[in-house]
């Protein structure tokens, strides 16, 4: 497996064991010493972010998120910095700060979620191309201009509070509740940026608070910081698998701990505010009109630009075909006219179900295509059958006094190959769904 992440450092004390857990995560890594090393790597290795140990903000180190950046281009290379928090990181071109020492697991949810929004940036600007050519203008990804607004859940101790008050010295709308229902109806009532949890006399509830939320769709991608009262431990892998952000010492400062907070919520609302415009694509009337998603000569265009783009980026691109199988319950309910009047909801359901980066498209009446960037064939299958999976279970109204029906898909995934057109990828896909359905 080749090395995906790139970690800039002088020494083992902090990238060693990083580079070690993230390894035992699927992420695997190189180590540089300095930016010519760092540079070499990029050229000769398929990385897909950089981890660069900042410290206290020294130059050299700052210099170098533009340096690598420019070295990936045009593919967006996010570049994280292991240091201390600092406003002025994101000026010079980081994407994330978080302070060592870093948990390998902590590390690889934040990776993850860089590597996603660098994707969707692309996707986003692939799109406004295709829309162009077609004279509609899509709205560009404009991160709100409000206080970053941030949710902090625990009783009020001395420490708690003294974190609270370092929040707004840094400009954020903070919201205090005190219980875990409290937390709840505010998350449910409005938008966070970041929520932050008390340990207090016992952990058990902030962390029943932080796993909540990663049950909730709406809720999974909010960055949570837990800070702990002092006295108190955590097991690192626990809470990290609860789907904390971040855990906070008790020694910690106010002032660091804030610094930690906002820096995960600027990252959040920029992921948001792209994945906002991309969903506004379906909007834009260009769609289909029963589904909402990419009309057959659109997708066509799309996935021409995608291919090309795929190759100038060095990334890779699925693409799935799913047709309606046909069953004897399927001839029955197509005859009387039930499944055309299911397919708006089937489409919705297929839009909803795929990535913001991801592109949905109905080819024909009962057929569905998904162009998946970034992601090889095993991961275009998986993703293609979840969704089948999921409709799957969905049961459509077929009349009254008779048994409500389920679809099923016949489905194939193709992988763009070196040299290939999009439409040979796309044939390939079509040709194994139809495959299975002769089959």
């Amino acid at each position: 497996m080749d090395a995906r992440v790139l970690i800039v450092a002088p020494d083992d004390r902090l990238s060693g064991p990083l580079s070690e857990g993230l390894d035992r995560l699927g992420w695997r890594s190189v180590t540089a010493r300095g930016a010519a090393a760092a540079r070499a790597a990029l050229q000769d290795l398929a990385i897909e972010v950089v981890i660069v140990e900042t410290g206290e903000c020294e130059p050299a180190a700052l210099e170098l998120a533009r340096q690598l950046k420019a070295e990936r281009a045009p593919r967006r290379l996010p570049v994280m910095a292991l240091g201390r928090p600092d406003p002025l990181l994101r000026q010079f071109g980081f994407d994330l700060a978080l302070s060592p020492p870093l948990h390998p697991v902590q590390a690889a949810l934040r990776l993850e979620a860089l590597v996603r929004a660098a994707v969707a940036e692309e996707e986003f600007e692939l799109r406004a191309e295709t829309f162009a050519e077609r004279g509609r203008t899509l709205a560009s990804p404009a991160a709100s201009p409000q206080p970053l607004k941030v949710l902090t859940v625990g009783e009020p101790a001395p420490k708690f509070l003294g974190l609270a008050h370092a929040l707004k010295a840094l400009g954020a709308d903070t919201t205090a509740a005190l219980t875990a229902y409290t937390a709840f109806d505010y998350l449910h009532e409005e938008a966070f940026d970041a929520v932050v949890l008390w340990a207090g006399e016992t952990h058990a509830e902030a962390l029943s608070i932080a796993g909540g939320m990663r049950r909730n769709t709406r809720l999974y991608h909010v960055p949570t910081v837990l800070y702990l009262r002092d006295g108190a431990e955590v097991a690192l892998n626990e809470a990290y698998a609860k789907g904390l952000s971040d855990v906070a010492t008790a020694d910690t400062p106010e002032a660091e701990t804030a610094r930690r907070v906002m820096s995960l919520a600027e990252g959040f609302r920029r992921e948001t505010a792209i994945r906002q415009a991309l969903e506004e694509a379906r909007s834009s009337g260009m769609m289909d009109a029963a589904t909402g998603l990419f009309t057959r000569d659109l997708f066509a265009a799309h996935l021409a630009r995608l291919a090309a783009a795929s190759r100038s980026r060095g990334r890779s691109l699925s693409v799935a075909v799913l047709k309606i199988a046909d069953r004897a319950e399927t001839l029955a309910v197509r005859r009387d006219g039930w499944l055309d009047r299911a397919i708006p909801q089937i489409g919705s359901m297929i839009g909803r179900l795929v990535r913001a980066e991801d592109t949905a498209a109905r080819l024909a009446p009962e057929v569905f295509a998904l162009a998946l960037p970034a992601a090889g064939v095993s991961a275009g299958r998986v993703a293609a059958e979840r969704i089948a999976a999921v409709i799957a279970c969905t049961a459509f109204d077929a009349g009254d006094d008779k048994t409500p029906f389920t679809v099923q898909f016949d489905m194939g995934v193709a992988e763009l190959e070196p040299d290939e057109t999009a439409a040979r990828t796309l044939e390939r896909a079509a040709a194994k769904a139809m495959a299975k359905q002769a089959g």
